[in-house]
């Protein structure tokens, strides 16, 4: 059984930033970072598949965006590199979130400075660029709206409206600190503020090649790809209809009723694997475990 249990745990770190080795989130002791252990973001953040499920899902919503996509497009390595995206941004996710404030800086300043360098123009001629207060605030509404999404569906569908404005308002302050400007703070900022981007946003070639790929990306191993297969499916049902309507990803009610069972009966497995990860590393230099 422990060997199993190793060996399960050790699929799912070569999935996440820890793996890079850049981080040492059980250190400095006592360290709460920007959030601390009694925010709602470490509850929300703290689950790796509903946090895997919300990942995708954003990945999915941000290519509906043609400025967006652009971006990542022309300077991103990601159709080579897919499991290396993943591990990037599931570091800064982690840093960010259960780092110390020294590491969440750092992390911080590093997205910056990449993104200044991130320029261009769009297809249809439009300029682009990463620091751009307003792509910014897309990004990160199009990635928190999910996780949230995700660990209501998957973690606890008990938490309270008013914790879940409470994430939405912690968490504004990394995509503040990024450059964004004019970030949502609540369920209703952030339904409203998705209702006034939506005439923005179009399905296109690029669109449907991000789509193509996330769905054939590969899994670390054999044993990992079925699981892989049913994260991705639960990414798109996770999207909102108006979203996998555009990426014309339709799924029926039994597909999507069986993909929710498949989920709900693997995470718990997945939680029990999990030993070392990034909230159980925080909680350790916090010593509350």
């Amino acid at each position: 059984m422990e060997f199993i249990r190793s060996r399960i745990e050790t699929q799912l770190m070569s999935l996440t930033g820890l793996s890079l080795g850049q981080l040492d989130l059980e250190n400095p002791k006592g360290d709460p970072g920007l959030f601390g252990p009694d925010s709602v973001s470490w509850q929300v953040h703290g689950d790796f598949s509903s946090m895997l499920i919300g990942g995708i899902s954003a990945l999915m919503l941000q290519a509906l965006h043609p400025l967006a996509l652009a971006g990542v497009w022309d300077h991103s390595n990601f159709r080579q590199d897919m499991l290396g995206r993943l591990r990037r941004t599931s570091q800064f996710i982690s840093g960010t979130t259960f780092g110390s404030r020294k590491d969440a800086e750092w992390l911080i300043e590093k997205v910056r400075t990449i993104h200044l360098q991130v320029v261009g123009h769009a297809p249809d001629g439009r300029p682009y660029a990463a620091s751009d207060p307003e792509l910014l605030t897309w990004v990160h509404v199009a990635e928190v709206s999910n996780f949230l999404a995700a660990h209501l569906r998957y973690r606890n569908p008990q938490l309270s409206g008013r914790d879940q404005d409470r994430y939405y308002s912690e968490i504004a302050l990394v995509a503040e600190r990024l450059g964004a400007r004019q970030v949502p703070r609540s369920r209703q900022e952030v339904s409203d503020y998705l209702a006034r981007v939506r005439p923005q946003l179009l399905c296109d070639e690029r669109s449907r090649e991000v789509l193509r790929l996330l769905l054939n990306a590969p899994a670390p191993s054999h044993l990992a790809k079925p699981f892989g297969a049913l994260m991705m499916q639960a990414g798109i049902d996770l999207l909102p209809d108006w979203a996998s309507a555009m990426l014309e990803h339709h799924q029926s009610p039994l597909q999507r009723q069986m993909i929710r069972a498949g989920v709900k009966r693997s995470a718990p497995l997945l939680r029990w694997a999990m030993r070392n990860g990034s909230v159980q590393r925080a909680h350790r230099r916090m010593g509350l475990m």
